[in-house]
């Protein structure tokens, strides 16, 4: 896709279809739709008002010019109340009207970002936010289809400015939103693939890929590197299964003089059958995505590798398949980890936390000074939070209200969980150290109080994202299935490291 900035009319502009912002409380006011209404007789007014619900958020009202403008079609896009306009409604809009310009065949298509301006939006994030929305809202999966669904694929994308000082803040707007969309649908594609295909050798390539295009240093562990490392947590989890595990580790150094380096840490468990404590059959093969946190660490680094954030940055993500054989680990088995600290398993389908915990002890011998872990960790946060909200556990204030800055800049809503004392006793063994499930009452707090115990004085903040991480039905920019969830946050959260 090719994606242009003009300052041609937008009655001449050069576009199969145009999209138009209409707004509940600024119908009468709009400059815009007066201009236009002046080449269509008056007639477009008309349709506004036989159409009362047209501005409501999110409607699409698709207008045939018949040559009275050089666009094919017009699509008034309903934004609700311009007062509530956020950059994250932007890219929903976006997604919504460029599906719908898809629908009637279109392979250019204009916008008008000045028209999105708000107090708390400036040409830059907006520009950001349209791409995003685009690139995100168009997406689809068909690896595996053999017959292709006949699409129009969006040829180019206009953007009409008539102001040229705005011009360099929407192409940098452009820019970033050309690098972060391609690696928020890298991760969608990666949870997406089924497990046959995305094993842990598998995630190894594709990291491989990503370090090779986003100029990474990439080191994998194998098995044997991971029984020198004393790792195992993560062989007790792998070894039910005949796929070999790997530990992914990517670095990037943005910033030579300074010595803080933040890790990131995701899950890759590319199967989870529940092992011995197998899960129901029913709905399993949705268990796939429990690399999703692994992935989204992966799309993340391919994008900070691009845009160069002044920052430095650990990647870890400790990949396995947690399967169920006569060399599985089983539940009563008392296990060490990395750290020395031993592990009494209730449940071998709370491996996730397992994996992690090594993960974490090989970023602090690796220099890591704070730790961020997103991880498909619990059910219980998806009782908790639904699959609006990510749930967020920290033993430090400060950076956890770096994380959910980043997330609310992005729109990638995250909350705060309590990580009282009380809910330890809940983990503590009276045979091991450690007990890898405190029960079914507060699951996503206690599973990730267990990982808070490997962190040592790090500053951490764990991300669960088991409720976020796909989605059952189109909404806005994400569509059925992987929604990426967490690179974007990521994303924002390392160049916001960059500019403190």
């Amino acid at each position: 896709m090719e994606i242009i900035v003009t300052n041609t009319s937008i009655i001449e502009a050069p576009c199969d279809t145009l999209i138009i912002n209409l707004y509940e409380d600024l119908k009468k006011a709009n400059k815009i739709i007066s201009t236009l209404d002046q080449a269509f007789s008056g007639y477009l007014n008309t349709i506004i008002s036989s159409q009362p619900n047209c501005s409501d958020f999110g409607e699409t009202t698709i207008i045939y010019t018949l040559g009275a403008i050089n666009a094919k079609h017009i699509i008034l896009l309903g934004m609700g109340k311009k007062e509530d306009l956020t950059t994250t409604r932007i890219r929903s809009l976006t997604a919504t009207a460029l599906r719908a310009a898809k629908k009637i065949h279109s392979s250019s298509i204009a916008l008008i970002p000045s028209d999105f301006i708000t107090y708390t939006n400036d040409s830059q994030r907006i520009a950001q936010a349209i791409v995003e929305g685009t690139l995100l809202g168009t997406y689809q999966f068909n690896y595996y289809k053999t017959s292709k669904i006949i699409d129009s694929p969006i040829r180019d994308l206009v953007l009409i400015e008539n102001d040229q000082n705005n011009t360099a803040a929407l192409n940098k707007g452009i820019r970033t939103a050309s690098i972060i969309g391609p690696s928020v649908n890298l991760v969608r594609d990666l949870v997406n693939h089924p497990s046959q295909y995305m094993t842990p050798t598998k995630m190894a390539l594709h990291a491989q890929e990503i370090a090779i295009e986003s100029n990474l240093e990439l080191t994998i562990l194998e098995k044997e590197d991971m029984k020198k490392e004393k790792m195992y947590a993560l062989l007790s989890v792998s070894q039910g299964s005949v796929e070999p595990p790997k530990m992914i580790v990517l670095k990037y150094i943005g910033d030579l003089e300074n010595k803080q380096i933040t890790a990131f840490i995701g899950k890759g468990v590319t199967f989870d059958s529940g092992g011995i404590s197998i899960k129901p059959s029913l709905n399993m093969g949705e268990m796939k995505d429990d690399m999703a946190g692994g992935a989204a660490v992966l799309g993340a680094m391919a994008a900070i590798g691009k845009l160069k954030p002044k920052i430095n940055i650990l990647a870890i993500i400790p990949c396995t398949e947690n399967m169920p054989s006569g060399n599985a680990y089983k539940p009563g088995d008392i296990i060490s980890s990395m750290s020395g600290k031993t592990i009494e398993i209730i449940s071998t389908d709370a491996e996730g936390r397992l994996i992690l915990v090594d993960a974490i002890t090989y970023a602090n011998k690796l220099g890591a000074t704070q730790i961020i872990d997103i991880a498909t960790l619990t059910g219980a946060c998806v009782v908790a939070l639904g699959n609006v909200a990510s749930g967020l556990i920290s033993n430090n204030a400060a950076l956890c209200q770096q994380v959910l800055q980043a997330s609310t800049d992005t729109g990638e809503k995250m909350w705060e969980l309590p990580n009282y004392t009380e809910y330890k006793k809940d983990i503590k063994s009276n045979i091991a150290d450690l007990k890898n499930s405190g029960g079914r009452m507060a699951g996503a707090i206690t599973a990730g109080l267990f990982i808070g115990e490997f962190v040592e004085n790090t500053p951490w903040v764990h991300i669960d994202i088991a409720g976020t991480a796909t989605i059952e039905k189109e909404d806005g920019y994400n569509l059925k299935g992987a929604t990426g969830v967490g690179t974007r946050t990521l994303i924002q959260l390392a160049q916001n490291m960059s500019q403190s």
